[in-house]
């Protein structure tokens, strides 16, 4: 029977084959996600070619997209990606200058 290591310590993030932390909840959602699809089509009666095509083609992008999401930005840098965007770019302050160097008086 085969072994397949999950976690290779205490405090270090799961891995599984490469892939680490959030990506493998990416990973086992978007299957899935796949898995519902192709099924409410076999339900619904469509040719066979048509949801095996699409269940083997939207499988196989998105095991290259999670894998190349990994290799990209890291076991963080996904959060850090998303974390940047939405940061604004600059801070806009439409005060008179003067009125940024009073003092508040207290009521």
């Amino acid at each position: 029977m085969s072994e397949y290591p999950i976690n290779k310590g205490i405090g270090r993030t799961a891995e599984f084959k490469g892939l680490k932390a959030q990506y493998l909840f990416i990973f086992a959602g978007g299957l899935l996600a796949v898995f519902v699809v192709f099924v409410i089509m076999y339900m619904a009666g469509l040719a066979s070619w048509i949801y095996i095509g699409f269940g083997v083609a939207a499988a196989s992008v998105l095991v290259w997209q999670t894998f190349t999401l990994n290799a990209r930005y890291g076991e963080y840098g996904l959060m850090k990606a998303g974390a940047a965007r939405t940061r604004p770019r600059y801070l806009i302050n439409r005060r008179r200058v003067t009125r940024l160097f009073q003092r508040k008086e207290e009521s």
